[in-house]
């Protein structure tokens, strides 16, 4: 039964349809509570499930080198016991009652996930509050997360895609909080004290930084009261350090050696914020080079064409204090100098602003055709809703958001390629033992 309550919290799917280019047909709210903690519902009864997603923001920005992954080993504690209940009872009383309640932390926040089944929604926020306002960080607790993060950090200290996705964050933001471990280190996660988690939680968790999204069966009515139930007894804000905006380093080539017979090779330069006006036209820019899978140029030009890697991609990546166009390829050794001659001439081609209108229409119907596909299940919705309330995003973005898309017209993406793609800042990190590389 257990396993089944939990297959149904993660899969259940939502009984509203879609309307107009892409918004729900059921409208998101934006709900106050009487505290003033507020956060976005999609309010949808058919199905007798609840599923609410937040975060803080902050993360890891905030920890130096010495306490790489402090932000993401007091996530993991946070439901390992809370007030009168130590960790195994706690534990218990989320499996005895299909709760899903969980945390982690990256570079930009902390954030929490909670599914439960509507007749246990009481149990399930009350256990939600013991998380966050009164968490027991019991000794046992830490140590045991203490070894399995060191355990984790261990296994990846080889791994050719961890070690290039580090470099490319030091080599882009060096003497920057972007640019330590936001992961850890084994001798960083061995020295955190119980007193350092204590702290981080202390300032942290304040609802100057939160942002929640809610969608299923709950009341606008139900969760304005249980916003303040759940949220209201933490900090109105808290002093945390001041972490500066930055650009990425200028263009460069690092080679880390490892003795592999297939190179990894991250690259990237700027992005674009997410709120520019221009953000969709770098969106579909994007998906046209590298974010598109087999429609993609990289991919076509480094997989389909010559048989060079098995996948090439890019992304834009909306971090908080400096936004990036971020990629990646693997490759053999002897492949590695063409696959990067590939990826800077692409970047270069689309830097032109050579766009295609047919290239613009496909990308078009892919991005609004496939967007309905992200609001099949609550957890996908409340996630969704969350990161609007995170963006400054209007509660009616789920109903604009293709608009936004097929707005975007040929001289748009060709302008805002010109301005966005540099083959002269590519940041390029290699991992591995590249054959040719000048």
């Amino acid at each position: 039964m257990r396993s089944f309550l939990a297959g149904v919290l993660v899969s259940g799917t939502l009984a509203f349809g879609t309307a107009g280019s892409a918004g729900a047909t059921v409208p998101v709210e934006k709900v106050e509570s009487p505290g003033g903690i507020s956060a976005y519902l999609l309010h949808e009864p058919s199905v007798p499930l609840i599923a609410m997603s937040f975060l803080f923001k902050g993360g890891a920005q905030f920890e130096t080198d010495e306490q790489a992954g402090l932000a993401r080993m007091t996530a993991a504690l946070l439901d390992e016991g809370a007030g009168e209940r130590e960790s195994l009872t706690f534990r218990t009383e989320l499996e005895d009652n299909g709760i899903r309640l969980s945390f982690d932390a990256d570079r930009d926040t902390l954030t929490g996930d909670l599914r439960t089944l509507t007749e246990n929604r009481a149990l399930a926020f009350e256990l939600l509050r013991d998380a966050l306002i009164e968490p027991r960080f019991d000794v046992e607790p830490i140590e045991r997360i203490r070894g399995q993060l060191t355990a984790g950090l261990k296994r990846r200290q080889n791994d050719p895609n961890t070690i290039a996705r580090q470099a490319f964050f030091e080599t882009a933001f060096p003497e920057h909080a972007y640019g330590h471990p936001s992961e850890g280190t084994v001798e960083a996660v061995a020295s955190i004290a119980r007193d350092d988690i204590v702290a981080y939680h202390g300032r942290q968790l304040a609802l100057d930084k939160l942002h929640v999204g809610v969608a299923g069966d709950i009341t606008a009515e139900e969760l304005a009261g249980v916003l303040d139930e759940v949220f209201g007894e933490l900090p109105a804000a808290t002093p945390a350090p001041e972490v500066r905006a930055i650009e990425p380093a200028p263009g460069t080539l690092v080679v880390v050696p490892q003795a592999v017979p297939q190179s990894v090779v991250a690259f990237g330069h700027a992005g674009i914020d997410r709120l520019d006006p221009d953000y969709y036209a770098a969106y579909v820019a994007n998906y046209i080079l590298g974010g598109g899978g087999f429609q993609s140029r990289l991919l076509h030009e480094i997989r389909e064409k010559r048989g060079l890697a098995y996948s090439a991609y890019s992304y834009l990546l909306d971090a908080d204090l400096s936004p990036l166009w971020s990629g990646g390829v693997a490759t053999n050794n002897a492949d590695v100098a063409e696959s990067v001659r590939l990826v800077r001439e692409e970047v270069a081609r689309i830097a032109e602003g050579d766009i295609a209108a047919d290239e613009l229409e496909g990308a078009k119907t892919f991005l609004t055709g496939s967007f309905p596909l992200r609001l099949t299940s609550n957890a996908r919705v409340a996630s969704l809703l969350m990161s609007m309330s995170s963006l400054g995003l209007d509660e009616d973005f789920l109903a604009r958001r293709n608009d936004y898309i097929e707005a975007v017209t040929l001289d748009d993406v060709q302008r805002v390629a010109r301005e966005l793609f540099d083959p002269e800042a590519l940041i390029i990190v290699v991992v591995g033992e590249p054959e040719g590389l000048g």
